[in-house]
């Protein structure tokens, strides 16, 4: 009931809105039995389009985490996996992945379609990788026609890691190749050359609709190189990280150093030549207090020299005062005789006169 609500309600008329996925060979998918749909794998969203472009209902394997996960988002996840037609898988390989084909035999042998990947996993670069021998496996014992199918560009409708998908109306196709029969080797389902002969036939046709460049070599082997050499790489960065900031710690401690060696050169520098100014300082100041006092020394010599000019020229003029007094007691009479003789008035005339 959830797969055909998501289908044809939640899911299925947005998708087919939006990108408007276009099919080629749609006549090759049966109306009625069992029939194993070989895909490529190049997005998450493989497992979205083509169930959409089918009507009857279809079962994928997917990877057992999208079912163990706890809380809210773990019981989301695995009830939007269910809805979609999907069922666990363990991926370990050995024992577990023999559960996870006859989960899909039991799907076959209930005449339901069953979805598959024979890469075993996505496409780390858009090529098409070595098949895995389990969907030869399948169709032998389960006795039903394989059907290739092809994906189109869903790498670039939803490319790996990005969640929000890139819109774009009829970008995305599925092309459907005609059904593969095997039953010329059936009962040898436990011989590998026959498996791996199925299984190469099966990748030829996929290689053959879809025009991808194919890698004789597994693509989860591929992906674990890559990821080694990523590993490989950061860690070469971490080393040369770590190097480069020894190298940085290094540096500054020599900048720090000269720097403080530089500094307190500076400082001595500075010191002696505050040293010296204020020694020419002191100095200047003791020359300037030393004219200074000489400077008061010759005022108050200037003062004492006037003070004795000044006596001196008071003592000039008291002796010259001096004799003109006497003479006013004395002398004056002759001076005055000198006078009156010098006038020409005789003595005698006086004494006539009187």
């Amino acid at each position: 009931m959830l797969y055909w609500l998501m289908k044809h309600v939640l899911i299925g008329p947005v998708v087919k809105t939006l990108f408007k996925p276009w099919v080629e060979g749609v006549e090759h998918v049966p109306e009625s039995g069992g029939a194993i749909f070989a895909s490529n794998h190049l997005s998450f969203s493989d497992s979205i389009f083509l169930p959409l472009v089918v009507d009857r209902r279809m079962t994928f394997p997917a990877k057992n985490e999208y079912f163990t996960g706890t809380g809210v988002k773990g019981w989301l996840t695995k009830n939007f996996f269910k809805g979609l037609g999907q069922i666990p898988i363990d991926r370990s390989g050995g024992s577990a992945s023999m559960a996870a084909l006859n989960s899909g035999l039991r799907v076959l042998n209930r005449g339901e379609l069953f979805g598959i990947y024979p890469e075993g996993t996505r496409s780390p670069d858009g090529k098409l990788y070595k098949g895995k021998t389990g969907v030869a496996r399948l169709a032998l014992e389960a006795r039903v026609p394989v059907i290739p199918v092809a994906m189109i560009n869903t790498e670039k409708a939803q490319p790996t890691g990005q969640v929000i998908p890139n819109i774009e109306r009829g970008q995305v196709g599925v092309r459907f190749g005609r059904p593969l029969d095997f039953s010329r080797y059936e009962g040898m389902e436990d011989d590998r050359t026959v498996l791996r002969s199925i299984t190469d036939e099966i990748m030829y046709e996929l290689m053959q609709l879809s025009g991808q460049e194919y890698v004789d070599d597994y693509a989860a082997s591929v992906k674990e190189r890559i990821a080694a050499r990523a590993k490989a790489a950061v860690e070469g960065a971490r080393v040369a990280v770590d190097k480069a900031v020894d190298q940085t710690r290094v540096t500054a401690e020599q900048v720090r150093l000269q720097v403080e060696e530089r500094a307190a050169t500076a400082r001595t520098q500075i010191e002696g030549q505050f040293e010296t100014a204020r020694t020419q300082l002191e100095q200047v100041g003791e020359q300037l207090r030393s004219r200074q006092g000489r400077a008061e020394d010759a005022d108050a010599g200037e003062d004492t020299d006037e003070d004795t000019n000044a006596v001196d020229s008071a003592d000039e003029a008291e002796e010259a005062r001096a004799p003109e007094d006497t003479g006013a007691e004395g002398t004056p009479a002759a001076a005055s005789g000198d006078d009156e003789a010098s006038l020409g008035i005789p003595e005698d005339g006086e004494q006539q006169h009187r």
